[in-house]
């Protein structure tokens, strides 16, 4: 039939791109806008082949081959879809398992039941020859593109591009289109406004992993004059090495005889969003009654709202852990009957009520956070997840506050 059809190996596109713009190809160091990127493909293989597009067929590798947040935005795509294969770890790397396979199979049952007349491969893998050249042999005319390689030289198997037909290079310009990089030694998203109580985990360094994106602090929010201070004695104190520092590590810093003398005053006990470790408010041995009080956002949630808030999951949703907190504290905010609970939780800052803080990791949980990464739970995931929590916090409780001339 006279239509088009393209395989994307995504381990390969995502991969060769990030090399190209960041300088190595981790796909944590870039950001993929979607949407954008498919569009692309889909004009640019109905330019080169002069038919219309038929289908793309989204190759990609996933833990247990069990649908990432990517993932979940792509299949509800028009004119897309998703293969997954599994996501192993071998000898300290992750490797795709399977996906090779799947595209082989693809290829050769398309052109075997003559679906298009011409199928466009991103691909760099050698192992696509045997079905490229099954594909020739069905009369299908097979386009081979490459992502421009980050050293000027090949990043795709020479026999597949000597067996190509047409063959293209996706320069930098066209990549750039709908990837870029990840600043270096960013963070994810700005962190809640600082407060004495948690200035010092605000000021522990993080790995370069982390959180990515700026630490700007809003123009019209005041800055506490203590947190300069208290930032440079908290890092001078705390060991770079560990990152993200436990409750255990602040109490400790705010014990009498801690060192520098900053120790905070008896009213700003460290309370923190993890059950292990944290210290309570004095003369309390569990959370304040209001807490135990505090609605879940599933009792506030109709089944309209429910079906409605999936579509939003699949298809907006991207799965930044900042993010992910930030939408999971706009359901519930705006979801709340009486703005008391607001308040009480606000007060409780930083650490958000058991039921509340439960029911927000489980829905982190859908999106692929707080897995296993490198056989640790990955404490920054749940830094950044409560961080954008907090933030939205802050910015509905001043929103009920301010004046009605604001």
């Amino acid at each position: 039939m006279d239509r088009c059809i393209v395989l994307v190996d995504a381990g390969y596109l995502l991969g060769a791109a990030a090399s190209l713009l960041a300088g190595e190809p981790s796909r944590s160091r870039i950001t993929v806008d979607h949407a954008a990127l498919i569009q692309g493909l889909r004009e640019q293989a109905e330019s080169e082949t002069e038919r219309p597009l038929l289908r793309i067929y989204w190759f990609d590798g996933a833990p247990d081959r069990v649908p990432q947040p990517e993932h979940r935005r792509l299949r509800v795509m028009p004119r897309v879809t998703v293969r997954l294969g599994a996501l192993t770890r071998s000898d300290g790397r992750w490797a795709q398992k399977g996906v090779d396979a799947a595209m082989h199979a693809e290829l050769t049952e398309l052109a075997r039941n003559r679906a298009c007349s011409d199928v466009v491969l991103v691909t760099g893998d050698g192992d696509l020859l045997p079905g490229m050249m099954a594909a020739k042999e069905h009369g299908v005319a097979v386009h081979l593109w490459a992502v421009q390689a980050a050293d000027g030289d090949y990043n795709q198997s020479e026999d597949l591009v000597a067996e190509a037909d047409e063959r293209r290079v996706l320069d930098r310009t066209w990549i750039t289109k709908a990837v870029r990089a990840k600043e270096a030694g960013g963070v994810c998203a700005p962190p809640p406004v600082p407060r004495p109580e948690i200035a010092a985990i605000l000021s522990a360094p993080l790995p370069e992993s982390g959180l990515s994106a700026s630490r700007e602090r809003p123009a019209d929010r005041p800055r506490h004059p203590a947190d300069a201070g208290e930032r440079a004695a908290a890092e001078e104190r705390l060991p770079a090495a560990k990152g993200v520092p436990t409750p255990k590590d602040l109490a400790a810093l705010r014990a009498p005889g801690a060192q520098g003398g900053d120790r905070q005053p008896a009213t700003a006990t460290l309370r923190w969003s993890s059950d292990k470790g944290w210290v309570d408010r004095p003369g309390t041995a569990t959370e304040p009654p209001e807490a135990a009080s505090m609605p879940t956002l599933a009792q506030l949630t109709t089944a309209e709202q429910r079906w409605a808030d999936r579509e939003e999951d699949i298809t907006t949703v991207g799965g930044d852990p900042y993010e992910v907190g930030q939408v999971f504290a706009r359901r519930w905010v705006e979801r709340l009957g009486d703005q008391v609970h607001l308040q009480k939780l606000s007060s409780m800052y930083p650490r958000v009520p058991h039921r509340v803080d439960g029911e927000l990791l489980r829905y982190a949980a859908r999106f692929g956070l707080l897995a296993h990464k490198d056989d640790q739970i990955d404490e920054h995931d749940r830094y950044a997840i409560r961080a954008g929590f907090w933030r939205e916090i802050d910015v509905r409780t001043d929103a009920e506050h301010a004046p009605a001339g604001d």
